[in-house]
């Protein structure tokens, strides 16, 4: 059984919290991952901007980091991968959804795929849509298109 945990830093609790977990675990079940435990973090630009200076020597606030951990642990008889950290920013999300002409909700559900996605190991050179991670993150949106966190 898959876990993800939700916090919180530099913004309120978000009353999509519970919504946003849920997605998550349907991302993770569409992706055919099983057994994994991660942890997403919403907050502002300027802890995202930190981590991204700290981590990725630039000093700018992105809409979303993933931190993988990629650990396997023993509970309870059970082998667990312990996948990392999703971290969002929401006002960049919400800048995001406006550039793009997209909703908030299809953006938010956009950034913990993509999030998820790297935390599997995928990765991609540039943005172009034909990118296969990009490929495989827009499948899964679209077979969880009746799922809204927002």
């Amino acid at each position: 059984m898959n876990e993800v945990s939700i916090d919180c830093r530099d913004i309120g609790e978000p009353l999509w919290r519970d919504a946003a977990e849920a997605f998550a675990l349907k991302a993770l079940e569409k992706l055919g991952l099983e057994d994994w435990s991660l942890s997403v973090l919403f907050c502002g630009d300027e802890f995202i901007q930190n981590l991204n200076r700290e981590y990725r020597d630039k000093d700018e606030p992105t809409d979303v980091l993933s931190f993988i951990m990629g650990e396997r642990q023993e509970e309870e008889g059970n082998e667990r991968y312990i996948a990392g950290d999703v971290v969002i920013s929401v006002p960049f999300m919400e800048r995001n959804a406006a550039e793009f002409g997209v909703s908030p909700d299809e953006e938010l559900k956009r950034l913990l795929v993509h999030g998820i996605l790297h935390l599997s190991g995928k990765d991609h050179e540039n943005n172009d849509e034909s990118q296969p991670m990009l490929v495989e993150q827009e499948r899964i949106l679209a077979a969880l298109q009746g799922e809204h966190i927002l």
